[in-house]
């Protein structure tokens, strides 16, 4: 009972005190924009001010702790990432940086948004909010609440424009003893002493424009400090770091854009009052602007889109401040940001980057968009490089990047913009002559309808389909998938890639396996709309459960009437948790030539008309006419009638008993035979086998070249005899099932046929079953000072890991450190690169190795 009394005070406290925060914020905010003064507010009268409350920032901190140990709900869960930072020259001062995957700021449940948020422990024990960075913000229409209609329901002006600096972010902020605290998003202090990080570059400039108006780090830090607030800046300088656009000496430094209240909730000045600090401060201002309404905002927007620059000068476009309404109609008005970024020239740029960086590094470059100049480019490209060498080294650690580009251009005698002009003046009507070589690709998780619809587009026009569930085989199945594809492309204008494609890879491969075949194709996105995840998925699991129950066993990969309501739920969830929706900002959804978006909810009929009615205003000449409302009834119906599943997929790995007696078919002395009646044990996790001794013989070669501070965890391993007994590259373990059901159906049939032609031929088979052949490439080695793993690639198609990362545990430093520890630090690996406590090293030479793919059983 005291327990139960002590949980409800103490939430019953911190429900005060937030009710008391959001009136204090909103008032200061408030009189802030009426321009008067009140008590205890910062040296400027109409600053908005708020001290730190030492129970919120506890509780913020308990949140953050929680989060950083990861809980049940697989992909699902929340991974918050800690960093611990000593500040020099403090007498001792650390700060904890707390970030989150980018992902996650798409969630609704984290416990701040905060994009670099660091605290640190005062002297007299209590935790402070030592630096904090905006709210994170998305681009217009990358996240549901971005979309034009939401934002201009939902926002209230004035609108405030800044110039889109093109730089890294640096956080300025003071902590106790008059200290100055200089952090990039989520570090602190120098790299290494051979390279200077983002961060010590700004406390560069930051003494740089100090000095130029003659104040000192302590003025600063008081000040900030005093105020409650972290300066927000953007450091752009091109001797340091080249970015897309260009800095003259002159124009380099920090550019302050943004001054926040150093506080769980969002609060920031307005760009007048940022623009006053820069002044008093030396720093260097992002222009602004004000719109005071929504139409005219837009307007000057797009305006500027065309030419790609404002004010005379190149930009990426603007960040604007506004106010949204949070929490639907009875919600306050926050302070809220959003971006606007222009598509072109900035898109090309960074391929022409890219491209850059592949021939450097003796790939063939990959590239879809502006193929004519790029392939100009190149030829550019590759001439300076043959003229010298050096420029790569250069250019691989991102200097002399605009330079190339800029020597591309003057000798062509272009612009960025005059080039994507040109293109759009000769590409003119381009859609309106395709009559060819469009592939229709659906963004579905099951129940969706896109196999109904799939076929009601074939019963209207002379088109193909090509079903994943369809393909079988043992292994290349993404391949056979494609070659379906093309093949189907060869007799029919367009056709329909039948698949979930419900996650990146599965959009990228499907892309650039197209593509190297015809690469003329036009990839059309069927998007069955999915995000914002919270709010829509309750509405689609009762929509496509409906569906998916009503249509019982007439399904390829759900038998709804023979399995159970529990098991069928589960796979369906699996899918909607690993649904990642369409950004058409970014590869490889950057792909597509056309995004159609569909609505779940809406039935198949409805969707159809969408796709109809889209299709012939993009490819008047593929799609001629619209079907009478009569012609997409009888389609409809003759796809709901006519589709029976020729084949089924179990994706439940759970044994039927009606369908193991259905599908038994053993001869009497087989079934007497003690050898069939014993049951095979299961696999707990299938993997490619590598040889030992050549994995050994790589790792020697690479330990063997390094100074001895770095082959100490690899000499501890070998003397302390931790190495593992027998290497492998996990494919997927058992307890993977949940998040990746295809892998683990894939692999379990391939080891029931295996199994299956040992029963006929026990003599032909050894003890392990080989499932197939793997060939893989050791990349590089990856270690801390816990365990050591090497990433690999897998070469041969059709095998693919759960883990974030193929790789090959070496060993752990002791017994109780498990070798699946290896996924956590490639985890952190892949995230933040070498951190103070991982080291990796590079495995020169291409280092193949031939492996076995196997199932290992329980015990084995």
């Amino acid at each position: 009972m005291f327990v139960r009394k002590s949980w409800l005070s103490f939430n019953i406290l911190r429900l005060h005190l937030a009710l008391r925060r959001l009136v204090l914020l909103h008032t200061s905010i408030l009189v802030c924009r009426l321009g008067l003064h009140i008590r205890g507010m910062a040296s400027q009268s109409n600053a908005p001010y708020a001290p730190q409350d030492d129970r919120e920032v506890l509780a913020l901190v308990r949140q953050l702790e929680a989060s950083t140990k990861r809980h049940g709900g697989g992909k699902r869960a929340v991974t918050c990432k800690k960093h611990t930072y000593e500040v020099a020259n403090t007498g001792g001062i650390s700060v904890d940086s707390w970030q989150f995957r980018d992902w996650d700021y798409k969630r609704p449940d984290l416990p701040t948004y905060a994009r670099g948020l660091f605290t640190y422990r005062r002297r007299d024990g209590s935790l402070e909010v030592a630096a904090r960075g905006y709210d994170k913000f998305f681009n217009v229409g990358e996240v549901h609440e971005t979309e034009w209609e939401n934002v201009e329901t939902q926002t209230q002006g004035p609108y405030e424009l800044s110039v889109k600096e093109n730089g890294c972010i640096i956080f300025i902020s003071g902590l106790e003893g008059d200290r100055l605290l200089v952090c990039s998003k989520h570090s602190t202090g120098p790299r290494d002493n051979a390279n200077l990080s983002h961060a010590s570059a700004g406390e560069r400039w930051v003494d740089k424009h100090l000095e130029s108006v003659g104040k000192t780090r302590v003025d600063l830090a008081r000040e900030l400090r005093r105020r409650n607030v972290t300066a927000v800046a953007e450091l752009c300088d091109d001797s340091f770091e080249e970015h897309v656009l260009a800095y003259e000496p002159k124009d380099a430094g920090l550019y302050l854009h943004g001054i926040n209240l150093n506080l769980p909730e969002f609060a920031t000045y307005s760009g007048a009052l940022v623009h006053q600090f820069a002044d008093k401060w030396g720093l260097k201002k992002a222009q602004y602007l004000i719109k005071e309404d929504i139409d005219s905002m837009k307007k000057f927007l797009h305006e500027c889109a065309e030419t790609g620059s404002y004010d005379g000068r190149d930009t990426e476009g603007f960040v604007i401040r506004c106010r949204r309404k949070q929490h639907g109609a009875t919600g306050n008005y926050q302070d809220w940001f959003f971006k606007f970024k222009f598509e072109e020239p900035y898109l090309m740029y960074r391929q022409w980057r890219e491209c850059t960086k592949a021939i450097i590094g003796g790939k063939p470059p990959k590239y879809k968009k502006h193929k004519k100049v790029t392939e100009q480019y190149l030829l550019y490209v590759r001439r300076q490089l043959a003229k010298d060498p050096s420029l790569a080294k250069a250019y691989n650690m991102n200097h002399g990047i605009i330079a190339m580009r800029d020597g591309f251009l003057k000798e062509s005698g272009l612009r960025g913009h005059d080039i994507i002009r040109q293109e759009e003046d000769d590409r003119g009507d381009d859609s309106d002559i395709v009559t060819k070589n469009v592939v229709l690709l659906p963004i579905a998780s099951i129940g969706c309808g896109k196999t109904t619809v799939a076929i009601a587009l074939t019963k209207l026009f002379d088109w193909g389909h090509v079903q994943n569930d369809n393909i079988t085989g043992k292994s290349n199945r993404p391949k056979q998938f494609t070659t379906q594809v093309c093949n189907a492309l060869a007799v029919h204008p367009a056709m329909i890639a039948d698949r979930n494609n419900h996650q990146r890879r599965e959009r990228q491969q499907i892309i650039d396996d197209t593509l190297a075949v015809i690469p003329e194709v036009r990839f059309v996105a069927l998007h069955y709309v999915h995000d914002p995840k919270s709010e829509m998925l309750p509405m689609i699991r009762h929509v496509t459960q409906e569906r998916i129950f009503a249509r019982g066993d007439n399904h390829q990969t759900i038998q709804a009437g023979t399995k159970s309501r529990g098991e069928i739920i589960g796979i369906m969830d699996g899918f909607l948790s690993r649904f990642e929706p369409i950004n058409p900002h970014s590869a490889p959804d950057d792909g597509f030539d056309e995004i159609i978006n569909l609505d779940v909810a809406a039935s198949s009929r409805e969707n159809l008309e969408t796709i109809v009615r889209s299709l012939h205003s993009i490819y008047p000449r593929l799609v001629e006419t619209i079907p009478s409302s009569e012609d997409l009834d009888k389609a409809i119906e003759a796809a709901l009638d006519d589709y029976k599943p020729d084949i089924k997929h179990d994706l439940s790995f759970k044994s039927n008993k009606k369908d193991k007696s259905n599908k038994q078919n053993v001869n009497v002395a087989q079934r007497h035979s003690p050898a069939q009646q014993a049951k095979p044990p299961k696999p707990e996790y299938f993997a490619v086998k590598v040889p030992k001794a050549e994995i050994l013989s790589a790792l020697d070669k690479v330990f063997d070249q390094l100074p001895p501070e770095k082959t100490k965890m690899y000499r501890r391993l070998q003397q302390s005899r931790r190495m593992q007994p027998a290497f492998h590259i996990t494919l997927c373990h058992r307890a993977s099932i949940p998040s990746h059901p295809e892998i683990w159906s894939r692999l379990a049939s391939l080891h029931a046929g295996t199994l299956s032609e040992q029963s006929k031929n026990p003599s032909k088979h050894p003890p392990e079953r080989s499932l197939g052949g793997c060939r893989v490439r050791l990349e590089r080695v990856v270690w801390n000072d816990r365990v050591m793993s090497i990433v690999t690639r897998l070469l041969d198609e059709g095998w693919e890991t759960a883990n974030s990362v193929a790789h090959i545990t070496v060993g752990t430093a002791s017994q109780d450190i498990k070798p699946k520890e290896s996924n956590d630090l490639l985890e952190r690996w892949m995230e933040s690169g070498t951190e103070k406590d991982i080291q990796e090293c590079e495995i020169s030479g291409h280092v193949e190795v031939n492996g076995n793919v196997v199932a290992v059983t329980q015990g084995g």
